[in-house]
């Protein structure tokens, strides 16, 4: 069996393992990545918006595509509100795919195709498929960024983050559009609808928690007749992706001794848009930075990212649970049919920061 050695394994190549990479190749540190998948970004499970402050990231073409401008919120009664709504439509394979030819510009070893077998972080030491054999690998520190279904968590004895499911698909716009759209009903309870527009064509998806019963393909095939009926959109789809997205909120721990979380992994995706990629990106370039400061000397670094994390992240995911939560009590019945309700329940709307079953939410976590 052949034997690789690094001092940091990155496990997942998304935005968050990717970055992480980086920052940890540039400080000189020997660094191996791996990705399940056959190809960086590839297949896309991504709405591919991104907010304005992470445009950095997105500079040149093919990774960006156009700017958005607002949002309109459908509400049961018919009524559409706008919301200014700034960022930026993305390739995400072509982001995904820019963020890992950086980390290995900057000197890590990546590998696509590659799947985590096992992980004895007592012995600091992982199983992996490589080019299609076994490998093992000896590490110092490990950061988990494989997304909300976590093999290192699993591998770890920790417990499933809570998921919703989404389904989409890619395509024609038939009219220009700069703001994104969002339908908030009970047809998708957990979740809600959307079209982002992408050029000529647009992203059409929405999000549902399967507890409920709602049949996702059925549910976006009507809503894709509806706009095709409006002149909005095309008959044809030209692509379809899904995937889970975390919904429960923050990880206990977002630190297991010498193995780090981020993005999706470490439960940072907010509760009740889906949004994760700037989580992923900045979560991963934190944790990578704490492993630097570790091994220059701070004994603190893993706890100030862990703080660091919470301070930055925990407020709005906890106000997000609690949002959750309280809709929980509110689907399949009259009260779903409400504006005021789905209104309580969206951030666009000034109702969204008084959070009922906010204080329940509290008492359940102390």
């Amino acid at each position: 069996m052949q034997t690789l050695r690094c001092e940091v394994l990155v496990v997942g190549l998304g935005p968050g393992g990717s970055s992480a990479s980086r920052v940890c190749a540039e400080a000189g540190l020997n660094v191996i990545g791996i990705d399940k998948k056959k190809s960086f970004g590839f297949p896309v499970q991504c709405a591919e918006f991104i907010p304005l402050p992470m445009a950095s990231y997105a500079r040149d073409e093919p990774v960006r595509i156009q700017r958005i401008t607002g949002m309109k919120s459908f509400l049961p009664s018919g009524e559409v509100e706008f919301t200014d709504f700034r960022g930026l439509m993305i390739d995400r394979q072509e982001f995904d795919q820019a963020l890992a030819q950086s980390a290995i510009q900057s000197g890590a070893r990546l590998y696509s195709s590659a799947h985590l077998l096992s992980l004895r972080r007592d012995a600091k030491r992982a199983e992996a498929i490589i080019d299609r054999e076994v490998v093992e690998i000896h590490f110092q520190y490990v950061v988990a960024a494989d997304g909300p279904h976590s093999h290192v968590a699993h591998q770890l004895g920790l417990p499933s983050l809570k998921t919703v499911n989404t389904r989409q698909y890619t395509v024609d716009l038939l009219e220009p559009l700069d703001d994104t759209d969002i339908w908030l009903s009970d047809e998708f309870p957990g979740g809600y609808a959307w079209l982002f527009p992408k050029g000529d064509r647009a992203n059409l998806g929405l999000g549902i928690d399967k507890r409920w019963g709602v049949d996702l393909k059925a549910a976006l095939d009507n809503l894709h007749e509806k706009l095709v009926a409006q002149g909005r959109i095309g008959k044809s789809i030209h692509a379809r992706t899904g995937g889970a997205i975390p919904v429960g909120g923050m990880r206990e721990k977002l630190v297991c001794d010498e193995i780090l979380f981020v993005g999706d992994a470490a439960g940072l995706t907010h509760p009740i848009t889906g949004a994760g990629i700037a989580a992923a990106v900045v979560s991963g370039e934190h944790a990578a930075q704490a492993i630097v400061e570790k091994i220059e000397g701070n004994e603190d670094a893993f706890e100030e990212y862990d703080e660091e994390m919470r301070e930055q992240y925990g407020p709005g995911l906890e106000r997000a649970v609690a949002k959750r939560l309280w809709l929980e009590g509110q689907w399949h019945t009259q009260a779903a049919q409400q504006d005021e309700i789905m209104r309580a329940g969206w951030i666009a709307f000034h109702e969204y920061q008084n959070a009922p079953g906010a204080k329940r939410v509290k008492e359940m976590m102390l």
